[in-house]
């Protein structure tokens, strides 16, 4: 593996300009990924009263699925595997998941931050886990 201008990791056969284009796509298609669990998030904890735990799980899962499917398709463009790959991209979302439950039990929980806005503050830090986890794993 060679080591790109953005500091990731280019699989065999990759070029630097192919993995950054990569990464511009799952930006944005992240993007849209956001706009979704924010929406769904925003939505379930503050007009449905849900507990924000429970609507985390619900808005990323909903993001997840919507980021697989479109970067299975544009970014990575694997149509191969498809099951297997969903799982792993799962995976890598639950990470996610995760990583934001514990930030709403240390920020929410323990300092009283709003969870709208930990959840919000979230977002990039998990992208960008999930963009080198899902590059070298779910569609390697």
């Amino acid at each position: 593996m060679t080591e790109t201008t953005a500091g990731i990791q280019a699989t065999p056969g990759s070029s630097d300009s192919q993995t950054v284009r990569q990464l511009v796509r799952y930006t944005l298609i992240g993007g849209s990924g956001v706009a979704l669990d924010l929406a769904v998030f925003l939505l379930l904890h503050n007009v449905a009263g849900m507990d924000e735990q429970l609507a985390n799980v619900i808005s990323t899962t909903l993001a997840i699925t919507n980021n697989f499917v479109l970067n299975a398709r544009f970014t990575f463009e694997r149509r191969d595997r498809i099951v297997v790959r969903f799982l792993r991209f799962y995976a890598v979302g639950l990470t996610g998941i995760a990583l934001t439950n514990l930030l709403f039990l240390a920020f929410t929980d323990g300092l009283g931050i709003d969870a709208n806005l930990v959840k919000a503050a979230s977002l990039p830090l998990v992208l960008a886990l999930q963009f080198v986890l899902n590059r070298k794993w779910s569609f390697a």
